[in-house]
């Protein structure tokens, strides 16, 4: 395990050094750390292997990732107009990612078609953050509009696998599916009502929040294994209880803490999210993704098809929380559709419920995975470059449409 370790945070260390040598950060950090987990794993030079302690890490590093996803949804975006339009979005996606499935089963095609279905519909909200941080994007209406695609692209498929994926079937996996909520909501009023009170247990863990005691994240961490504990007892992805934890965590912080964010920050994407990437690309088997390299990009190209073919029409209706916004352009539109279809934590996790189950072979799944990665490397790629282009002369969108008349409206 120790040799492991070193490896893996070696990897950790090396891949942001990498990263800095391409000009503006152009290869997310995501990216290499996959590749550099595929290098030192079992199916290339073999210098590390997950344990059970390396398992543990990599589960609390999952776990952080959909936390802080889950942190920085704001509820008043996602119950809006542009959270709605996200919602009915991802359904259509959904949708039409299982009307795919279907006539590729018919041809023989496709295997586990649920699960295929459901990665399909994917949005790596948590690894989209770091992205979107960096460029300073979170604060636009561009990046509001894609946190809530992203909300529900990650919470969309985590109750469709809850529902869908589960062994107890849809009707019995729905009521446990209630029943976790009903009890994460119990969870939610602990820390609003300490809060609210104002009692003495407010001032301790204030005061220790600077202390070594760091009162605020050891509350968070217990928030995050609670809830994924609960999670996995109602036979739920720990994943949702992840995410549901973040939520919690802004009911309880709704102004926001900018220490503890720094904090956690620190935790998560300095030791504990790094673990689970590499460990994601030591799980690829390159040889079964080499031989099926029209898989890989067919998989690719459907992603495009199903998830961002969806958000960019969904962009045409687009006028801002109040309605009042002027509609975003084809360009961003683009941006758009392409940061919407970024998908892997959540198509890790997919393929991994369905090769335990035994629908899907690991072969099939190393393809799939390998896929994801490629959305993470290409579209915030091709979306960045297509920010750094001059605007379009005139948007056909119609009349009120930015162009050169008002390029810089959109805060």
């Amino acid at each position: 395990m120790g040799a492991s370790l070193f490896w893996i945070v070696a990897c950790a260390v090396i891949a942001p050094l990498l990263a800095g040598l391409f000009p503006r950060k152009l290869v997310p950090e995501v990216v290499l750390l996959l590749a550099a987990g595929i290098v030192i794993g079992p199916h290339v030079f073999d210098l590390a292997v997950a344990g059970s302690e390396i398992d543990l890490l990599r589960e609390l590093g999952l776990g952080l990732l959909f936390l802080l996803a889950g942190y920085e949804i704001d509820t008043a975006e996602i119950t809006g107009r542009g959270g709605r339009r996200a919602l009915l979005t991802w359904l259509i996606s959904l949708a039409l990612a299982f009307t795919v499935v279907s006539l590729l089963s018919l041809a023989h095609v496709v295997d586990a078609g649920t699960a295929v279905a459901i990665a399909m519909t994917s949005t790596a909200l948590g690894t989209l953050l770091p992205i979107l941080r960096d460029a300073g994007g979170l604060d636009t209406q561009l990046g509001r509009t894609i946190l809530n695609h992203g909300a529900f692209g990650e919470l969309g498929p985590v109750v469709a696998m809850a529902v869908l994926l589960g062994s107890r079937g849809s009707v019995a996996s729905i009521v446990v599916l209630g029943l976790f909520t009903a009890a994460a909501v119990l969870v939610a009023f602990i820390p609003a009502r300490v809060r609210r009170e104002g009692s003495r247990i407010t001032a301790i863990i204030r005061s220790g929040s600077e202390t070594t005691s760091q009162t605020t994240v050891r509350l968070t961490m217990l928030l995050l294994v609670a809830l994924t504990v609960l999670a996995a007892e109602f036979g739920l992805d720990t994943i949702l209880g992840a995410f549901a934890a973040g939520f919690i965590l802004r009911r309880a912080t709704p102004e926001g803490d900018e220490t503890l964010e720094t904090k956690l920050d620190g935790l998560a994407f300095g030791f504990l999210i790094p673990i689970f990437f590499v460990t994601s690309g030591m799980a690829i088997d390159v040889a079964a993704v080499a031989s099926e390299p029209g898989v890989l990009i067919a998989f690719v190209l459907l992603i495009l098809l199903v998830r961002s073919g969806p958000v960019y029409f969904a962009g045409r209706f687009d006028r801002g929380a109040d309605g009042t916004d002027p509609p975003f352009t084809v360009r961003e539109r683009t941006q758009l559709a392409l940061y919407a279809g970024t998908g892997l934590p959540l198509i890790v996790a997919v393929t991994g419920v369905a090769v335990d189950s035994g629908d899907m072979t690991s072969a099939n799944a190393s393809v799939l995975v390998a896929a994801g990665a490629i959305t993470v490397l290409l579209f915030p790629l091709a979306a960045s470059l297509l920010a750094s282009m001059p605007e379009p002369v005139a948007d056909p969108t119609g009349p009120g449409a930015r162009g050169d008349k008002n390029p810089g409206s959109r805060p």
